[in-house]
């Protein structure tokens, strides 16, 4: 399979596929023994070539934790945008603001109906023309054509990515665009993620008018820094459904090469200006509405404050649950701190009574508790280290604490081993007050 054909693919598996739940009986067996299936709603990056973003943190069992990620209207391009030329597609362009309106205005003449597709060439050159001054070089589009042959049958989704040069470097580039069916949990998830969880310089999150969110975050292609390429990105999410995504890097390329610039191109208030310009609502209308999501049960769930409840209670005598978080059920964190440092705490509370494939794996040699709990204890080196207590209560209830010798689950370690000691983590996994709920 080419690039392009690969870039295509991966853009419409993302977009399709980003906030999707994951049953664990799909999750490989070293991940499982790593600590994480990822499960429940995808709240970091799910992506190819263009970053296409999960909803606000990825949520995964233990230790790889739940992290997210990801206004006024440009006056620019208000008209629609109905054909793009072959100049204004082509692999290098020239671009400058004033480009913007006059593509969209020559458009709009010959708009075709709102249903029609829209072509990648389209997609790529109304990118191209809400973009600032410099050069273009590289583009390619995918419109919302129907694509035999393709995963998913194409025409779900649109996108394109380019290199753009303001003068001051290549950046590579890319936007994506969605809908979002009717009770998809992506359209309350726009947030910034949590920092216990992953590192970042800066990020906003705020309403639209329209009762949409935007939400901009300025972090790294990898949380941990080991590479300082930076990673940029916009998310968009309306009220009508729609979801845009922009990325961008300080660098020619997502990954593998070096930086060519100090950051990337686009300032926080262009990045909001693209991604909530009018230009959009025509690509936006032509891709096809999604059948709505069956709304999730979470009535047999824990939610992340009855978690939180919990173990507060279980906690020794003086210790509090501080800096708390969660991601609505099914997951929670907090930092603990015995006046020798902080150590971040994360528990998974799961209904594993139907995963007797994925039961077997994890808990196959496991030692079993007087009560008919499986209990399983790791620890994974690296800095932090990370210490789990897993546990399958008898009803098949699956719940797991993993403790960090750090205050984040990103940062140096700052102490040699967690503040809950394993026999203190097994003691509240495994506490009756767990029950699955009917």
């Amino acid at each position: 399979m080419s690039e392009p054909d690969k870039f295509e693919d991966d853009l419409l598996y993302a977009i399709t596929r980003t906030g999707e739940g994951f049953r664990p009986e799909q999750v490989d067996q070293a991940d499982l023994v790593a600590g994480g299936y990822q499960r429940g709603r995808r709240r970091w990056r799910r992506r190819s070539t263009v970053a296409v973003v999960g909803g606000a943190a990825a949520l995964a069992l233990v230790g790889t934790g739940a992290v997210y990620l990801t206004g006024a209207t440009s006056s620019s391009g208000a008209g629609t945008v109905a054909a793009a030329s072959s100049a204004a597609a082509s692999s290098s362009a020239a671009v400058t603001p004033a480009s913007a309106g006059s593509a969209a205005a020559s458009a709009s003449a010959t708009a075709s109906p709102a249903t029609a597709s829209a072509s990648g060439d389209e997609v790529l050159a109304t990118f191209q023309a809400l973009l600032p001054k410099g050069q273009t070089a590289d583009g390619k589009g995918t419109g919302t054509e129907p694509t035999p042959g393709k995963p998913y049958g194409g025409g779900i989704a649109a996108g394109a990515t380019l290199l753009f040069d303001d003068g001051q470097g290549q950046a590579a580039m890319g936007i994506s665009l969605g809908r979002l069916g009717k009770n998809d949990p992506n359209l309350t998830q726009n947030g910034c993620p949590d920092k216990k969880l992953v590192q970042y310089d800066a990020c906003t999150s705020t309403p639209l008018p329209d009762g949409g969110s935007l939400t901009i975050f300025q972090g790294y292609e990898y949380p941990d820094k080991h590479v300082s390429t930076k990673w940029w990105n916009a998310k968009l999410i309306g009220a009508d459904g729609r979801q845009i995504e922009l990325s961008e890097w300080n660098s020619p390329a997502e990954k593998g090469s070096p930086d060519s610039r100090p950051t990337p191109p686009l300032s926080p208030e262009q990045l909001k200006a693209v991604v909530t310009d009018k230009s959009w609502d025509r690509i936006i209308a032509a891709i096809p509405e999604p059948k709505p999501v069956k709304a999730r049960d979470t009535g047999k769930e824990y939610s992340a404050t009855e978690i939180l409840q919990n173990v507060a209670k279980l906690l020794p005598a003086g210790l509090t649950e501080t800096e708390t978080d969660g991601d609505g059920f099914g997951y929670a964190n907090f930092v603990l701190d015995d006046g020798k440092g902080k150590s971040l705490v994360q528990l998974n509370v799961q209904d594993w009574s139907h995963s007797e494939d994925v039961k077997g794996q994890l808990f196959g040699n496991a030692q079993t508790l007087p009560d008919g709990t499986k209990l399983v204890i790791r620890k994974e080196g690296g800095n932090p280290g990370m210490w789990t207590v897993d546990t399958l209560h008898p009803d098949g209830l699956r719940v797991v604490i993993s403790s960090f010798n750090s205050g984040t689950q990103k940062t140096p370690a700052t102490r040699t081993a967690p503040v809950l000691t394993n026999d203190q983590m097994q003691a509240i996994a495994a506490a009756p007050v767990w029950k699955l709920k009917k």
